[in-house]
């Protein structure tokens, strides 16, 4: 198995890497979305799950233009290795998450700071300090099929981070 980590890559990995790269812009995109577009303010936690997707997402565009360019296959394996690592990491980090809004363990200190809107008048910054509260880490914004917006981080990075490994060991 540790022998094709040096084999040379080939489709398999090239078309792995360009699908991750979509996929894991698409997931953290959608969480995005959901905070730009739906009004859902993060809290501490929801924050932290974004970070795997942040350094995964030129990862593995870095892995797509190994593989075109032809660089050695270690390199381009390599890259979907730690893609899938960051992946798995995720994956942890959404258990902690749900976890905590389950109320089966407490969250960190930091679970009642979180970015809020900016207020553009300073007239109202006051009344908008007083008015608005950053989400708890305990209390999911949304459950969709039982799942919290971490429950459903945990089914994504589980998925991509299987991708991502299957494309690192598999043959050219």
């Amino acid at each position: 198995m540790i022998k094709h980590l040096t084999a040379p890559a080939g489709p398999s990995q090239l078309y792995t890497a360009l699908f991750l790269a979509v996929a894991m812009a698409a997931v953290v995109g959608a969480a995005l979305g959901f905070e730009h577009i739906g009004g859902y303010i993060p809290c501490a936690l929801c924050l932290m799950e974004r970070d795997p997707y942040y350094y995964s997402v030129p990862l593995m565009i870095l892995a797509a233009l190994a593989a075109i360019f032809k660089a050695p296959g270690s390199m381009v394996r390599g890259l979907l290795l730690v893609g899938g690592i960051l992946m798995v990491y995720g994956a942890v980090l959404g258990i902690y998450h749900s976890g905590v809004e389950w109320h089966w363990w407490a969250g960190p200190a930091t679970c009642a700071t979180s970015a809020l809107g900016v207020t553009v008048n300073a007239g109202d910054l006051l009344a908008d300090i007083n008015s608005k509260k950053p989400p708890s880490c305990d209390a999911a914004a949304l459950r969709v099929l039982g799942l919290s917006f971490a429950g459903w981080n945990v089914v994504a990075s589980v998925i991509l981070a299987w991708i991502a490994f299957r494309g690192a060991f598999k043959r050219a």
